[in-house]
């Protein structure tokens, strides 16, 4: 009885049947058409033994000289296949057994079958054929090889195709590929908390969470709002550097809401054929028409969203624009989308059409921007969870160390230095396991096999030293950190600066920033005596700093005011003639020259600590500010950032020390109670 229990639990092992798949009955069909081509329907002899063609007289001869084993008319096509015994195989074939198979046989046409009859008749009398005389009514298996063989080429044509349009639909089981080419792609969750993300593991991004806050609300409580007239948005567009969370942040809305959850890719609409993308984004809506009310998130909405062209001509019939087209429709046509609520996201929103962009469609755009300092303590706090880290490590330190980072970029920093820490030994994630992530990230991989002379070493700690100097004695340059002439990727040197995080940028402030810049390379001039290739990447960003102040920000002399931004309505010419080219020209030449007589003034003013800074290069390979500071002394100006900095700090040394007084009083009331 237990035994028989145990059998019809249900809870049992179950046995893992195979999975039905169309592919076995393509094979079976054609494993039986190739037995029927290889098979004769008359009389079941493999059509592979040998044959020949033979006229009624040499028959006679054959049988009377008793060759034939057997013989088989057909009386329906007035011809007989005559079997020729083993012993005589060669006599008839000229060929053994092994060449022509153990029954080969002579086709041969007569005339009546009364006189075969007779004739076989009279040979068994004379004992010269002891076989079997048969007969077949059917037309033979000829005529069904024939049917096949003409229709052979036709069916794997057919079957070359069906597999090529399978695979390249995608789709599975009978003509998938072929009916389900034009379907959508998205995946859907049934419910958002399927991914298990909501706006708990969203660091940092408050203004954003709270917008993405009122669609939730919207899908949860639509009562709340229409009930006062108004009607939910259909759209909400994520723009922002990529790494800052956009795809994060709309799992999150779908985990927060409860609602069904449509994601795709903007590249998925796109395929070869044309008309399937616009197939694609109808049967996208159409399901989701179905599972409202719901989320579409659309992430890389710019594959598709890209401004139509302006010129018709070179248009034609893009599949790109037809199934923007078709968007456009769905998302606010003369359909109703009632429960749905589209959400895209886009590192590239100056390219989106205008007509995508418009209320209606896209209701709202929310900048998902690079986290500040406070965000990215934030952000720091997520990823550190899954690590051991050591005592020393201190997150507001880390979050100074970071700036410009976005999320991933800091999600990226933890994993590496965890690696650093592990390749390494250590039980623990330390601050200088942070700290060289952080350089690792920036500079690239330190090249320690990398040789240079001495004076290529003392030429690099000159230029190094260059900037270093400069920026210390410009009131709006960035704070230094620290100054390396370990060479790093492509770099062999490197100055690391604490950015000041501004929202506007001024003109003395762009000009400080310029003249750090050239301050390696008037380093060089100065103190060796020659220039070098060294300050190729800071002459570039010079060039492009000079360009966009005088192009664009109209902070020029001769051009002041004017802004010539080349943006779409400008395809094929410049927005400024010739003369105006040739003044930008010359205003960036004078300004980048200003600027770097400058940076030689202040290095010639400076020499003896510039040399000192230099020659602490070349031994220590690695400085930092406080050295800096040893050096020339305070810094004759502070910054934002550095009063942010010291006031951070000074705030820490209070909670640390208020910490320390609480712990200390309880540490006496212990001490009381026990005694």
């Amino acid at each position: 009885m237990e035994q028989k229990k145990t059998n019809n639990n249900n809870n049992g092992p179950k046995m893992n049947m195979p999975k039905f798949n169309m592919n076995w009955i393509y094979f079976v069909a054609i494993l039986t058409l190739i037995m029927l081509y290889m098979t004769n329907s008359g009389d079941g002899v493999a059509a592979v033994q040998a044959h020949t063609e033979s006229t009624y007289s040499d028959f006679k001869a054959f049988v009377e000289r008793g060759y034939a084993d057997k013989i088989v008319v057909n009386k329906t096509q007035n011809t007989l296949k005559m079997y020729v015994t083993a012993d005589h195989i060669r006599d008839v074939f000229k060929q053994g057994h092994k060449q022509t198979g153990t029954s080969p046989y002579v086709d041969v046409e007569i005339g009546s079958v009364d006189q075969v009859e007779q004739f076989v008749e009279k040979m068994k009398d004379e004992g010269k054929f002891k076989g079997k005389l048969s007969y077949e009514n059917k037309s033979g298996g000829s005529v069904i090889g024939d049917i096949f063989y003409s229709l052979l080429p036709l069916l794997l044509l057919i079957g070359v195709w069906m597999f090529f349009f399978r695979r390249m639909g995608g789709g599975g089981g009978f003509g998938g590929g072929m009916f389900s080419v034009g379907k959508s792609k998205a995946k859907m969750y049934e419910k958002g908390g399927e991914l298990g993300i909501t706006f708990k593991d969203v660091a940092g991004q408050a203004g954003a969470k709270q917008e993405m806050q009122e669609i939730v609300d919207f899908l949860k409580n639509p009562q709340k709002y229409t009930e006062l007239g108004g009607k939910i948005p259909k759209g909400a567009l994520l723009v922002g550097p990529p790494g800052t969370g956009k795809t994060l942040l709309a799992k999150a809305v779908a985990g927060e809401a409860g609602v069904p959850f449509f994601s795709m890719s903007g590249s998925d609409f796109v395929e070869m054929f044309v008309g399937v993308g616009a197939s694609r984004v109808r049967d996208l809506f159409e399901q989701a028409k179905q599972k409202a009310p719901c989320i579409i998130f659309i992430d890389e909405i710019d594959a598709v969203g890209r401004a139509r062209s302006k010129n018709p001509a070179m248009g034609g019939n893009d599949e790109r624009e037809n199934t923007l087209n078709a968007l456009l429709t769905e998302m606010d046509g003369f359909g109703t989308n009632s429960g749905i609520i589209t959400l895209a996201a886009t590192n590239r929103a100056d390219m989106l059409d205008s007509a995508l962009l418009r209320a209606g469609r896209f209701d709202r755009q929310i900048h998902v921007d690079l986290p500040d300092l406070n965000e990215r303590k934030e952000v720091f706090h997520v990823h550190l969870k899954p690590l051991k880290l050591a005592d020393d490590v201190d997150v507001d330190f880390l979050a100074r160390q970071t700036p410009g980072f976005s999320g991933a970029d800091i999600a990226n920093v933890c994993n590496e230095a965890a690696l650093i820490a592990a390749r390494f030994n250590r039980e623990k994630v330390g601050r200088q396991d942070f700290l060289d992530a952080v350089d690792r990230i920036i500079g690239g991989l330190e090249k320690k096999t990398k040789v240079m002379t001495e004076s290529e070493k003392r030429s690099i700690a000159i230029h190094e030293a260059g900037h270093a100097t400069i920026s210390w004695f410009t009131e709006f340059a960035n704070p230094l950190v620290k100054v390396s002439i370990v060479p790093r990727g492509q770099a062999l040197g490197a100055a690391w600066y604490l950015p000041e995080e501004r929202v506007l940028q001024t003109k003395e402030a762009m000009l400080d920033e310029m003249c750090s810049l050239l301050g390696g390379r008037a380093a060089e001039e100065l103190f060796i005596g020659h220039i070098s290739t060294g300050a190729m990447n800071d002459l570039e960003r010079t060039t492009k700093q000079a360009y966009g102040m005088i192009a664009y920000a109209g902070m020029s002399d001769k051009l002041p005011n004017v802004c010539y931004y080349n943006n779409q309505e400008y395809q094929f010419q410049r927005p400024y003639s010739e003369a105006t080219a040739k003044l930008m020209d010359d205003e960036v030449l004078k300004m980048v020259n200003e600027q770097y007589d400058r940076a030689k003034r202040i290095l010639t003013e400076h020499a003896e600590g510039h040399a000192q800074l230099a020659q602490l290069l070349v031994e220590r390979e690695v400085i930092f500010a406080e050295d800096v500071e040893r050096i020339f002394g305070k810094r004759p100006w502070t910054s934002r950032a550095e009063e942010l900095l010291e006031a951070q700090m000074r705030a820490d040394a209070e909670r640390m020390a208020e910490e320390r007084a609480k712990q200390l009083e309880l540490e006496a009331k212990e001490k009381e109670e026990k005694a």
